[in-house]
């Protein structure tokens, strides 16, 4: 058993049947002066020092630290093959996005450049980057595919997330995003690889059990509503709740069709009307909300205010990508959140958390202080309050990591076993 005691603040204690949304979000259930046990890598007990039974025990004093669950990162793309930096001067240089794309970039890149790489390498360069994230705090994550656009390739990218899921001992989430872009060998038959996704990537790769979610990528230029709805109604037959980008851009009614799919979550969301808000409060849909991706592309935030307001449960994730989001770091988005959000520190760990967990469908394994989960947790620096975490934007306040009660000794090691 190991104990950390004389924890100045420990977090997002309790139990939730529920993601958090509206007043929820901004009242932290924390202990002061608190005292954490661990057992075979679960929260066994946890309360006030005052109530401390003093078992037989490995001792960690936290004095004037704060401990709180790890982060729980809900959208990423860890999966690809290198960087995109030269979109990145195009950028600088006044391209747009669409820009990019529109002349063989952004998402045709990557998949150009996957196609070259071996599954094996793949797969070690993705099991690098997720432990690097792992030691900045992310304790769960989803992963998606989508820079394959071939069954070969799709499969490729998914068989790599199934082998980091062994190889590494957090909740993994594996999304088929397929629909992620139009193949140039499909340029002229976008029916055709619509086809190619619903009658033999969804059966095969279910029947494989690569695949936890399905998503689609619904904006002008990608995919439409209607072309979401066949590729959702084809997932649903086969068990695969729905996750997907919707409003990056354009709003043309994804949202609506997504809440109708009783999709997990809907991601993205920088383009919001009255009729998609609306449509989330009528539902369990838990809104993603995606930062990172805004401050690098210079694109409009997620009206969260608006969303918290209106009752609707948000979730912040880093869209880790080499396109839009070089960046998996959980602490920086969580500053992000309070800083162009305009979250309250509150709801930003909450959202990082509690919310993320329950967008990838694990909160009954992380994402709070709960008797029985994993001890995925984060001990901060010393800090006066939980302010401080966000507060700092440019460096982590986090000191350790513990996954399953166990700790990397050094930032910079290899945390694969734990």
């Amino acid at each position: 058993m190991k104990a950390i005691i004389n924890i100045k603040q420990l977090l997002v204690t309790g139990d939730y049947s529920h993601p958090l949304k509206g007043k929820e979000m901004g009242q932290m259930s924390y202990v002061s002066n608190a005292y954490l046990l661990i057992e075979e890598g679960k929260i066994a007990a946890y309360g006030p020092m005052d109530n401390y039974p003093h078992p037989d025990a490995e001792v960690f004093d936290a004095k004037n630290r704060i401990v709180l669950p790890s982060w729980c990162d809900s959208h990423t793309h860890l999966v690809f093959a290198q960087g995109r930096e030269d979109e990145f001067v195009d950028r600088i240089k006044g391209l747009s996005y669409e820009q990019i794309a529109a002349r063989g970039g952004g998402i045709l890149n990557s998949a150009e450049r996957l196609r070259k790489l071996s599954e094996n390498e793949l797969f070690e360069d993705a099991l690098l980057r997720l432990n690097e994230l792992i030691v900045l705090g992310t304790g769960a994550i989803e992963i998606k595919s989508g820079y394959g656009l071939t069954l070969a390739d799709e499969e490729k990218m998914l068989r790599v997330i199934k082998r980091l899921k062994a190889k590494v001992n957090i909740p993994i989430k594996a999304t088929l995003l397929a629909a992620h872009a139009l193949p140039v060998a499909y340029k002229s038959n976008k029916k055709g690889y619509i086809d190619l996704i619903i009658d033999q990537m969804i059966p095969q790769f279910t029947k494989e059990g690569l695949v936890d979610f399905i998503d689609v990528f619904c904006e002008k230029g990608y995919f439409s509503v209607s072309e979401m709805n066949r590729i959702l109604e084809a997932g649903a037959q086969y068990g695969l709740p729905p996750k997907v980008h919707v409003n990056q851009f354009n709003a043309i009614g994804g949202v609506s069709a997504a809440v109708a799919h009783k999709a997990l979550s809907v991601d993205h969301l920088e383009v919001l009307n009255n009729e998609d808000i609306r449509a989330l409060q009528k539902s369990t849909t838990i809104a993603t909300a995606l930062p990172s991706c805004s401050f690098f592309l210079g694109i409009p935030y997620t009206p969260v205010r608006e969303l918290i307001n209106a009752h609707v449960p948000i979730a912040l994730a880093t869209d880790y990508n080499p396109g839009s989001s070089p960046n998996g770091n959980m602490n920086f988005v969580v500053s992000q959140g309070c800083i162009n959000l305009k979250m309250t520190p509150e709801e930003a760990l909450q959202a990082a958390t509690i919310n993320g967990a329950f967008a990838i469908g694990v909160a009954d394994q992380v994402g709070s202080i709960s008797i029985g989960k994993r001890a995925n947790i984060l001990i901060t620096t010393p800090l006066k309050s939980y302010n401080a975490i966000p507060y700092h934007f440019a460096q982590s306040s986090i000191d350790e990591v513990w996954i399953n009660g166990n700790s990397p000794t050094q930032k910079t090691s290899n945390v694969t076993k734990f």
